[in-house]
């Protein structure tokens, strides 16, 4: 799904979306990349993955931690934060020292708690469900399987480097967490960055990537003002990777063909205090790119051009 707390678009960019900055950046690095902007040079997809075939996403696993929420109506505001963080030694490497945390958009178990994914939070401007259950493909693979498989594909990429990697959800609680609780994950682990992956939920015909990035926003219990601009760094350099290693091109439908995007309706982006950005790797609704979304080698390298893109900030 395009967001971590809204449905997606089934018609272009609608009006409280507005191009951003980046343009002349993003453009640059496309006449360098492989197949930017060329539906042609993008690879062929190969059959989806074992979890991909199903029309719904599987049950959460039975053996869950000691951390999960109660199954009872969400209390983001008193919810335990995650342990998926890593455990082993880490190798020594340009990010050593460094703190990441990824957020999986969705939790594949969010289709069996409604209830739960629909109480209001607060997102800093106003009110919005906890969640979503996200969206899929037409053959029926889940967006919220897909980013589970592409953070921890990252994760891996990104511990090789030396970082400290933490998930705000490894299918490893019966949903959420709720987008506040998302936020104030990378809050609380002082993160020096953190990238909410999802999967765009539009109408056919509508292709390509879009980063979305934190608009200035003050009020309630959010202030983003201290994040926006290295958020926006973080972006357009996550933006120019992703071209490079996925032969992706822009979106087509947002973003005025810069691939960025600027939001003030995300409680994920509103209320986190540390840089970070959402990424929307391709459109689940049109064939093309769903083909790709599917396509196992693909997703890694759509996670390659994600760590490179975090690496080349946190090391500039």
């Amino acid at each position: 799904m395009r967001d971590d707390d809204s449905p997606p678009p089934t018609s272009p960019a609608p009006a409280r979306r507005r191009p951003v900055a980046g343009a002349a950046v993003l453009a640059a690095l496309c006449l360098t990349a492989a197949g930017c902007g060329s539906g042609g040079a993008l690879p062929q997809a190969g059959p989806p993955a074992s979890d991909s075939t199903s029309s719904a996403p599987p049950e959460p696993s039975a053996s869950t931690s000691a951390s999960q929420p109660p199954s009872g109506p969400a209390s983001p505001s008193t919810a335990p934060l995650p342990s998926a963080t890593s455990a082993k030694a880490l190798p020594k490497g340009p990010l050593t020292g460094r703190t990441v945390v990824i957020d999986p958009g969705h939790n594949p178990g969010n289709r069996e708690h409604t209830r739960e994914i629909n109480a209001q939070v607060d997102i800093g401007t106003g009110r919005k469900e906890c969640d979503t259950t996200g969206t899929a493909t037409d053959s029926g693979y889940a967006e919220a399987r897909f980013t589970l498989d592409v953070s921890r594909k990252l994760r891996t990429l990104l511990e090789a480097e030396g970082a400290k990697v933490v998930l705000t959800q490894d299918d490893d609680r019966p949903f959420g967490p709720c987008v506040d609780e998302r936020a104030r994950i990378g809050n609380t682990a002082r993160a020096d960055a953190v990238v909410s992956v999802h999967a765009d939920g539009s109408a056919a015909g509508n292709r390509g990537f879009h980063v979305i990035l934190p608009a200035a926003v003050s009020g309630g219990g959010a202030d983003t003002s201290k994040i926006v601009v290295p958020s926006r760094d973080l972006g357009e350099r996550i933006a120019g990777k992703f071209v490079r290693a996925t032969g992706s091109a822009p979106s087509n439908y947002i973003g005025g063909g810069t691939g960025l995007d600027t939001r003030n309706d995300l409680g994920g982006l509103n209320l986190s205090t540390v840089p970070k950005v959402f990424i929307e790797c391709g459109n689940m609704r049109d064939p093309k790119d769903a083909a790709l979304l599917t396509n196992e080698d693909w997703r890694q390298r759509a996670a390659a051009g994600i760590a490179e893109g975090i690496g080349s900030y946190l090391t500039r």
